[in-house]
């Protein structure tokens, strides 16, 4: 029986533009059409990226709603000091994932097509829990990404030695 690994939510006080907002204020900062349209992108899907791939997505230059790259990476490292987003190294780029809202979870990453798969296990919490105790460590949060191969790719791999007469 396969065991339930889904993320479920967690209850925020703020919509993340208000959060924003809130954010922007106390630094003596104001809301832009190009924050509102980053922030809009960003929280109208679920995704992982990186700065590249949200420069592709958004409008070119000219059209309404276009932000420059020198603003793309300003407001990601804004939007992760508001503790929207978050940020983490992988194969030696920063990605981004949603933070606000979203509940502690870990990756696979799969090193052929890149692809991440977020988990939650009550068991790896437990275990972090022992380990911290043991130690008379406080917990703060943690970042577990664990590498391999997913299933399509090793699918895809054992397609291909067949193809070939191996194995």
């Amino acid at each position: 029986m396969a065991e339930d690994f889904s993320l479920g939510t967690v209850k925020v006080a703020l919509s993340p533009l208000a959060r924003l907002e809130e954010y922007l204020r106390s630094r003596g900062m104001r809301m832009t059409q190009q924050r509102r349209c980053l922030l809009d992108h960003v929280f109208s899907r679920h995704e992982h990226f990186d700065a590249d791939s949200l420069i592709e997505q958004m409008p070119s230059s000219g059209r309404e709603g276009h932000v420059s790259r020198p603003t793309v990476y300003r407001t990601l490292n804004e939007f992760v000091d508001a503790g929207l987003l978050r940020r983490f190294q992988l194969g030696g780029r920063s990605m981004y994932e949603h933070d606000y809202g979203y509940p502690q979870h870990d990756h696979l990453h799969c090193l052929e097509c890149q692809k991440l798969i977020e988990f939650k296990s009550d068991e790896l919490l437990e275990l972090r829990s022992h380990v911290a105790r043991e130690n008379r460590f406080h917990v703060t949060g943690h970042r577990l990404i664990i590498s391999g191969i997913c299933e399509d790719c090793r699918r895809g791999q054992r397609r291909m030695r067949r193809r070939a007469g191996v194995g």
